[in-house]
C-alpha cells in the first residue's frame, strides 16, 4: 500500500505543477494581444473593410439567382423512358442514354431552331443545358448499365434556353 500512497503522493504535485502552467499561459497570450491604440485602430479599420467587400460580392450572386429565377418562362417534369438504350452493345449504353434525354428534351421543351424567313437576321439557336447531376446520375453505374428511366426537371428561360436538373426526392 505505501507504493501505492506513493504513486497518489507523486502525481498530485505534477497535476497541480501542470494545472499552475496552464493557467500562466493564457495570461501571456493575453499580454501579447495587447496592442497600442493605434494598431488596434488599424486592425479595426481592416476588419471593417473585409466584411464590407464580402456583402458585395455576395449581394451579385444572389441578385444573379433572383433574376435567373425570375428568367424562367416555362417548367416541366418528366419522366424520361431510357430502356431502349440497353438495346445497344454494352459499351455504348450511357451514351445513347445521353442522345435520348437530348432528344426527348428537345421534342418536349420545342427546342427546334426556327427558320428565318426572307429579309429576317439568322437568331442563335435555344441552348440545351444538362446539369451535373444529370450527368453523374447517368454514369453513376458506369458505361454498360445506365438507369431504365430517370426524372428530370427542364426549365425553359425566356431565351428560349432550357436547362435540366435532376428532380427533387432524387
Amino acid at each position: 500500500m505505501t507504493e501505492k500512497q506513493n504513486k497518489k503522493e507523486t502525481k498530485k504535485p505534477a497535476e497541480e505543477d501542470l494545472e499552475e502552467e496552464e493557467t500562466e499561459e493564457p495570461v501571456e497570450k493575453e499580454e501579447a494581444k495587447e496592442e497600442t491604440p493605434e494598431e488596434a485602430e488599424k486592425t479595426e479599420g481592416a476588419e471593417e473593410e473585409k466584411p464590407a467587400e464580402e456583402k458585395e460580392k455576395t449581394k451579385p450572386a444572389k441578385e444573379k439567382k433572383a433574376e435567373e429565377e425570375e428568367e424562367i418562362v416555362e417548367e416541366r417534369i418528366y419522366t424520361v423512358p431510357l430502356g431502349k438504350a440497353l438495346i445497344t452493345p454494352p459499351r455504348r449504353r450511357a451514351p445513347r442514354a445521353m442522345r435520348m434525354l437530348r432528344t426527348f428534351i428537345i421534342k418536349h421543351m420545342k427546342l427546334e431552331a426556327k427558320k428565318p424567313e426572307e429579309g429576317e437576321e439568322e437568331e442563335e439557336p435555344p441552348k440545351l443545358t444538362i446539369s451535373n447531376e444529370v450527368n453523374e446520375k447517368l454514369w453513376r453505374r458506369g458505361i454498360e448499365k445506365p438507369p431504365r428511366k430517370i426524372r428530370i426537371r427542364a426549365a425553359k428561360d425566356k431565351d428560349g434556353n432550357v436547362t435540366v436538373y435532376l428532380a427533387e426526392g432524387e
